[in-house]
């Protein structure tokens, strides 16, 4: 009986037996678009599908070595994965016109409870998305990183609580100031504090630095849009 050969998991064709590992695995060779695997690694990081399981338990309250124990890989591992992947998600272009937004900010800390950062970011009313967000102090220069891209967007309504720096940023004509009007903003801060663990209220884990505070930011609002990017 011929042994079937198996499929690349990239383009799908079928792929020649190409030697073998260290290990004694097989390995194969995929011709179309030059890509070497195996079916069975001896290392769980190298095994197909990691990065989706890792992008997954990020956004279900999981930590990294909480994902470390359950994948059974090294937490280093974890760490450049979940870098690596936001490496590759950038802020979406879809920005839609003339489309009303909430603002709001969301503090956390970096490192210690003294270094106290916040997370500004836009939510669009009508499909819910965020459509940008920055890290940083509460001031002017890190609120209006995320008001200049709502601003170009020539957005209808903007909605923000009543923090001062907003009326130097946003055009009266267009801004809005109600606690009412940001409820969907609120709430959505409710379910980012629920989702990642680093940004629990009552949790031992928490950010040690801005890039990694990021890179799950950005999984978790845009991962949908870069899922068959990641394996």
């Amino acid at each position: 009986m011929i042994e079937s050969q198996p499929c690349c998991r990239h383009c799908k064709k079928q792929c020649v037996k190409n030697g073998r590992s260290k290990s004694g695995a097989q390995r194969y060779y995929c011709k179309p678009c030059k890509k070497y695997f195996q079916l069975n690694y001896v290392y769980n990081a190298c095994r197909y599908n990691t990065g989706r399981w890792i992008v997954s338990l990020t956004i279900e309250s999981c930590g990294i070595r909480s994902i470390a124990r359950l994948l059974k890989i090294a937490v280093a591992t974890v760490v450049r994965r979940i870098k690596k992947i936001s490496k590759t998600i950038q802020r979406p272009f879809f920005i839609l016109k003339g489309k009303e937004y909430e603002l709001d900010e969301m503090r956390t800390y970096i490192g210690n409870k003294g270094r106290l950062y916040w997370i500004v970011y836009a939510l669009c009313k009508d499909t819910k998305k965020v459509i940008d967000f920055k890290i940083g102090r509460r001031t002017a220069k890190t609120l209006q990183r995320v008001t200049d891209t709502l601003l170009l967007s020539e957005a209808k309504k903007i909605y923000t609580d009543g923090y001062a720096l907003y009326q130097n940023l946003i055009p009266k004509e267009i801004h809005c100031r109600s606690s009412y009007r940001t409820n969907h903003i609120e709430r959505k801060n409710l379910t980012i504090r629920t989702h990642l663990k680093r940004l629990s209220r009552k949790t031992i884990c928490f950010s040690k630095s801005r890039e990694m505070l990021e890179a799950c930011l950005k999984i978790y609002f845009w991962k949908r849009d870069f899922a068959n990017n990641i394996s």
